[in-house]
């Protein structure tokens, strides 16, 4: 393919990129106020979050099987059907758990259209030239988590919209993207006849992340850590987890080939993908709830102030592939971007509701390049040592582990959140003869007094550096892992490894 004909197929993949990002962060700073009209608590805030990101880990090791089975094109459209009728119903929610349910339908959806845009993109282009494009997804990635969060706020502080648009808001986009697949991709149809698909692997692995899933989220809340509940959902995740290995060795056409965690690119990739998620969505989730509870902000100016994370991640994502692509060379790119994701999560986890913003500011820029250094680079570096073959395996693995990071970690820090939001509230509360426990609502704070609003701004400062604190030793982890990663040369050609 040409550079041209590449440009206008990558058109509709950056078009469903966006609407799929966008669906995941333009509620970040609405589901306060939907939460609130909702009737929901911490833990449903959290769950909103989660769901999606569930359905997304689930379903993409399965997205990317069939992609190496069947037409690329075809699921892509498909995945982006299902990410609309999602979207539609979702707008109508009258309850948190109608909102999560549909939440989960949208997370099949952006699953296929996340795992299947990186797919795509490497049947097209051969690593050497993948990187300056996958700059492109890399910026597409950074404006979609800006303006998400950004037109959340204006939509929901916006009378006559209200939150319900949050969900409506991307299907245009989905839309422009179904007719510009159909008019612009063009890829050759590969048929393999006789293949059946590994539906018992698919469904053992779903279960096995869903209940992990559901297990950490609820943890904490509706019982101990240290409980039977635990011992029996652990025990059931892990026992599925095996029995899914043992279906996986004897599969003709596994979902997760194992073979290919014997390449140490792989197995490396995808162990510091897992990683970086935890930070990553620490930071496009719970600065919202830092800047609405903490610092007053309203959903619009919440929006605004994460720009400097997301001038950061478009900056390093594009810099990062367009130089990878001149120079053939990535490794030190993924190691400078774990120095700084370290870095950011360490320095964040000093803030407190009064800390200048300026400081916040360059804390996020920190966070945002070393995102923008590993995300991308890290499917590179899985992609360049598989065969056509196995590149749907392959990519999607990386994602789905990224995608399982972020989800452990979204569900850890929000009950971490509450717990420790109550912890810092409580004592004061009851000082000023207030009923400390709240419930583990989410707070109004425009209709508090201003002894009790002070109180929680407090508490919400200190609890959301508390989260990055926690957040930094798994950013350090992924460096450390880095260094063991094995740099080999990007090939030129799309046809095998090097």
């Amino acid at each position: 393919m040409t550079h041209a004909e590449i440009m206008r197929a990558l058109s509709g993949l950056l078009l469903g990129m966006f609407a799929a990002i966008l669906s995941s962060t333009i509620v970040t700073n609405a589901l306060p106020r939907i939460l609130s009209d909702l009737h929901g608590g911490q833990s449903a805030f959290t769950w909103v979050v989660t769901a999606t990101l569930l359905a997304m880990t689930a379903s993409m090791p399965l997205w990317g099987k069939l992609a190496d089975l069947f037409d690329k094109k075809l699921l892509i459209q498909i995945a982006l059907s299902i990410y609309v009728i999602g979207s539609m119903i979702a707008g109508l929610s009258q309850s948190p758990e109608m909102l999560i349910a549909l939440r989960v339908v949208q997370g099949l959806g952006v699953g296929g259209l996340i795992g299947l845009s990186q797919i795509i993109l490497a049947a097209m282009i051969p690593p050497r030239e993948r990187g300056r494009y996958s700059g492109y997804l890399g910026a597409t990635f950074a404006a979609a988590t800006v303006s998400g969060p950004l037109v959340g706020g204006v939509i929901t502080d916006t009378s006559w919209l209200g939150w319900r648009w949050c969900f409506y808001i991307g299907v245009p986009f989905a839309l422009a993207a179904l007719v510009v697949l159909h008019r612009t991709l063009k890829l050759p149809t590969v048929r393999r006849p006789g293949v059946r698909i590994d539906w018992t692997g698919a469904l053992l692995v779903s279960a096995s992340v869903s209940l992990l899933l559901i297990w950490v989220t609820l943890a904490g809340d509706s019982y101990d850590w240290a409980s039977w509940q635990s011992f029996a959902m652990v025990g059931g995740a892990v026992a599925l987890g095996g029995l899914f290995v043992f279906v996986e060795t004897r599969a003709a056409e596994p979902i997760i080939p194992l073979r290919l965690f014997r390449d140490r690119t792989i197995a490396l990739s995808s162990g510091v993908s897992l990683l970086v998620g935890v930070a990553m969505l620490s930071g496009t989730v719970f600065f919202s709830q830092y800047f609405q509870l903490a610092r007053g902000e309203s959903a619009t100016m919440s929006g605004v102030m994460t720009i400097p994370m997301i001038i950061g991640m478009t900056a390093a994502s594009t810099v990062s592939g367009w130089l990878i692509t001149r120079t053939g060379r990535w490794k030190h790119w993924l190691v400078s971007g774990g120095v700084l994701l370290t870095a950011g999560c360490g320095l964040l986890g000093t803030i407190r509701h009064d800390t200048p913003y300026w400081q916040v500011a360059v804390y996020m820029v920190l966070l945002g390049l070393g995102v923008g250094m590993t995300m991308q680079n890290l499917v590179l570096a899985a992609q360049n040592v598989v065969g056509p073959r196995d590149l749907g395996a392959a990519s999607s693995m990386v994602a789905f582990f990224r995608t399982f990071g972020g989800a452990i970690g979204v569900a850890v820090l929000g009950a971490l959140l509450a717990s420790r939001v109550t912890s810092y509230s409580s004592g004061p509360l009851t000082d000023l003869g207030v009923d400390g426990g709240g419930g583990g609502a989410i707070p109004d704070m425009a209709a508090l007094p201003d002894a009790v609003r002070g109180v929680l701004e407090n508490a919400y400062g200190h609890g959301v550096a508390d989260i990055f604190l926690f957040a930094a030793p798994t950013a350090l982890a992924s460096l450390l892992l880095t260094f063991f990663i094995r740099e080999v040369a990007l090939r030129t050609r799309t046809d095998g490894p090097r």
